[in-house]
């Protein structure tokens, strides 16, 4: 079911699938962890309106689940998630596109706002709506091999799901300039920079980030 918002039915936020979806996601229990990986044959997963949909509903899932503290976000050893997928933007109409957009919004929202923890295991690329979903989790966990970034401007758009606001409030005092930095000119970062710049907690080596998270999560607090 997709996200409401006042004044507007909950269905009329669900653009139509326009093109075939070779994305997925999957959610397991891992003892008090919710473990929610997004795949793609590719390696390289998008943020479909409809994986948006079901990241929806898992973090609805979530509130309810009894025993669990916490949820890791994952992709592939490839990609974190490549962001929204171009083909499907481009066939949207401008109403569609404005309701995919706040689909995209108040899913992040939604993720920034739970009361159980959730933590990004970011491995490998995390680019542009990818970075938006790991900006609304808690905590952000790299992978050495990460690259880190919004390359809309080389493509002459811009995020629509809140990473202009929260990139710099994640970066603290100099995260304003280093917006700045990334966000005009399409650049990208490795995975020491993002540290070295508080949009990551930690640098794990690859073999090692998910089993990191999952420890750092089954400590969590949050309300089970």
């Amino acid at each position: 079911m997709c996200a409401s918002v006042p004044g507007r039915k909950p269905d009329a936020l669900c653009p139509r699938p326009l093109l075939p979806d070779t994305n997925s996601v999957r959610a397991s229990r891992r003892g008090t962890v919710l473990l929610i990986e997004l795949d793609n044959p590719t390696g390289f997963p998008r943020l479909t309106h409809a994986v948006l949909k079901q990241l929806h509903q898992q973090f609805d899932a979530l509130d309810r689940m009894a025993g669990v503290r916490a949820a890791v976000v994952t992709g592939t050893g490839k990609c974190f998630a490549a962001g929204a997928d171009l083909a499907e933007v481009g066939a949207l109409q401008a109403g569609e596109a404005l309701r995919f957009s706040e689909l995209g919004q108040s899913l992040m929202r939604k993720i920034e706002r739970q009361a159980k923890p959730i933590l990004a295991v970011i491995r490998g690329y995390c680019l542009g709506g990818g970075l938006d979903l790991a900006l609304a989790c808690q905590l952000r966990i790299a992978s050495s091999d990460a690259i880190l970034g919004h390359p809309g401007a080389g493509l002459g758009i811009i995020t629509g799901w809140g990473g202009t606001q929260r990139l710099p409030r994640v970066m603290g005092p100099r995260g304003r300039a280093r917006t700045l930095e990334m966000l005009p000119t399409a650049r990208t970062i490795t995975a020491s920079e993002a540290y070295l710049w508080g949009l990551v907690s930690c640098v794990v080596p690859p073999n090692k980030v998910l089993e990191t998270a999952l420890r750092l999560a089954r400590n969590a607090k949050g309300d089970a």
